[in-house]
């Protein structure tokens, strides 16, 4: 099967909610998870896993979300994606709409390595004062 469609059945299941269920199946056990506007690493998919679930705590609502677009370049075993989601967070006054970048490196069968690139939201809500 080609990147390209695995890349889209990683995303379907993404879309539905099975995060969780997502990197048991298509990533390596040792990946590497970069989140770029941060620069935090997460080595392994234990490590990914209680991310996702930190990150889940935080929701207090879906509202909606999706894949825009999928990408591959089979001989560079590589795909991207570009997604978003609206969501409430919990104690947040009105939803939050996020788009994201990910971009995947492949080793065989599994993903290696994804990169995350997206908006702060935090960061971007914050008053910050222009220096003098």
């Amino acid at each position: 099967m080609s990147y390209l469609q695995k890349t889209k059945d990683l995303h379907a299941m993404l879309d539905q909610g099975k995060d969780l269920e997502a990197l048991d199946i298509f990533f390596h056990p040792d990946m590497k998870a970069i989140e770029k506007p941060s620069g935090t690493v997460r080595n392994g998919v234990a490590a990914q896993k209680e991310a996702v679930n930190q990150w889940l705590e935080m929701v207090q609502e879906f509202h909606g979300g999706g894949t825009i677009a999928i990408t591959a370049s089979e001989e560079d075993r590589i795909s991207m994606t570009e997604s978003w989601m609206e969501i409430s967070f919990k104690g947040a006054p009105s939803p939050t709409k996020m788009e994201e970048i990910t971009v995947y490196h492949w080793e065989g069968e599994k993903i290696k390595e994804m990169t995350f690139y997206y908006h702060d939201v935090m960061l971007a809500t914050q008053q910050i004062t222009p220096a003098q």
